[in-house]
């Protein structure tokens, strides 16, 4: 498996995108589970791919800056069938290492109530619940949480 940065725009990315979309409104069902500005190709600082031994996409993740030292976790995905082979955690470390070059401190992330399995990673991984930030203050199904690098 490699991960890699890649543009926001490619297909790969979009596919990946589009199947976490997906699989995010069947968990909450319906499509309106997202507060906030969805992120575009503008406002993501790094976007990841990860791919299998024969370069097929499997999962993806990205940063939206937040201020000088702060971004978040947007985006993280990995197709089903790869779930718990470390693409996951592969995943996440290059966004973490990414952070650090661009200085980034603190890494910050929104998950929800229907992602039992998110936050079981994320608690896993280091992250700690904090208050709800920005446009998921006063969303009743947010889960936040931050790790310092």
């Amino acid at each position: 498996m490699t991960v890699d940065e890649e543009s926001w725009d490619t297909p790969v990315g979009a596919q990946l995108r589009a199947a976490q979309r997906a699989e995010l409104d069947n968990r909450y069902g319906n499509s309106d589970h997202e507060p906030g500005t969805p992120p575009t190709g503008e406002d993501i600082a790094v976007f990841v791919v990860a791919r299998d031994d024969n370069a097929v996409g499997i999962g993806c993740g990205g940063l939206r800056l937040l201020g000088e030292d702060e971004a978040e976790i947007k985006r993280m995905y990995v197709i089903p069938a790869e779930r718990g082979r470390g693409a996951s955690v592969a995943i996440l470390r290059m966004l973490e290492d990414c952070a650090r070059t661009r200085g980034i401190r603190v890494l910050k992330l929104e998950t929800g109530s229907g992602q039992p399995d998110a936050v079981r990673f994320y608690e896993r991984e280091g992250y700690s619940k904090i208050d709800p930030f920005g446009p998921y203050a006063s969303e009743p199904t947010s889960l936040c949480y931050a790790r310092t690098l």
